[in-house]
């Protein structure tokens, strides 16, 4: 399993960061926090919902930073863009909670979460069943699982460990591997295809036409990055892609929602003029 130099270091800070917290917060106590969470509210089941009525299905992000590009927007409110993104159309929200290199925040998902009815998924690195425990005590409805970031034994227990804490799961792949690995090893219907090489961080959504005649039927195609105008969107929908995750296209916007619903949702925006009666 070759991993990205920058995904390295991501994975090696992550793994001092679950140690720091696991002092401070034993998985037991963390344990009845989660199971005295507000009850999930259905992410995967939200999505399939929306796609089956070949209607796109946005999962839209809510990110301030990322290593690669930056600050992404200064004037950050995580409750106001859940609120904008909710009004624009979006089926789910995803909330980066990555301190160090996204600089994200635990408490970003949950002001998200309660200023929005929309299903929430905690994007971060998870490699420890702590996290995942974590993140519905956070108020999280599914977590993310990178295929590049875990060995399959991993997989599998961050999985189980999410079942039982009733939360949905993205597994997330890079190429058909990562493909073949997630296949074999879980059983979520979400599977979402990051259209960005880790290696190279070069952006082709010809990675999601490529894998898409490998996966079954019966799993939800999540097309992840490189989503950025309507013609992107448009190649997606004629192959029957209705999945999306999107969030630099919206950060960097005045008004992601509007941005959101500019992307997706153009018909709402045509105005039919009024018959003449004269």
């Amino acid at each position: 399993m070759s991993i990205p130099t920058v995904l390295e270091k991501i994975l090696a800070r992550k793994a001092e960061e679950v140690a720091a917290r696991r002092a401070v917060v034993s998985l037991a106590e963390l344990e009845q926090q989660a199971r005295a969470a507000d009850p999930v509210r259905g992410f995967a089941e939200a999505l399939i919902s929306q796609a089956k009525r070949k209607q796109p299905a946005v999962i839209a992000e809510i990110k301030k930073a990322s290593p690669s590009k930056g600050v992404l927007r200064e004037h950050f409110v995580p409750a106001e863009i859940a609120q904008s993104y909710q009004a624009g159309g979006a089926t789910c929200l995803s909330v980066l909670t990555d301190i160090d290199f996204f600089q994200g925040a635990d408490r970003y998902l949950q002001e998200a979460r309660a200023a929005c009815s929309l299903p929430v998924i905690r994007k971060d690195f998870m490699i420890d069943p702590y996290q995942i425990v974590e993140a519905r005590a956070l108020g999280a409805d599914c977590v993310l699982l990178i295929v590049s970031a875990l060995e399959d034994a991993q997989m599998a227990e961050l999985a189980a460990t999410a079942k039982a804490f009733d939360l949905d799961v993205l597994v997330e792949v890079h190429d058909g591997d990562e493909l073949e690995r997630a296949l074999k090893t879980l059983d979520t219907p979400l599977v979402g295809i990051n259209n960005r090489n880790l290696h190279t961080f070069e952006l082709s959504l010809e990675t999601t036409l490529d894998l898409l005649p490998r996966i079954p039927r019966d799993r939800l195609v999540v097309t992840e990055s490189g989503i950025l105008n309507r013609a992107d969107v448009e190649l997606m929908e004629i192959s029957e892609v209705y999945a999306f995750l999107v969030g630099e296209a919206f950060m960097r916007a005045d008004n992601p929602g509007a941005e959101l619903e500019r992307l997706f949702f153009p018909e709402r925006k045509r105005v039919i003029a009024a018959p003449d009666v004269d």
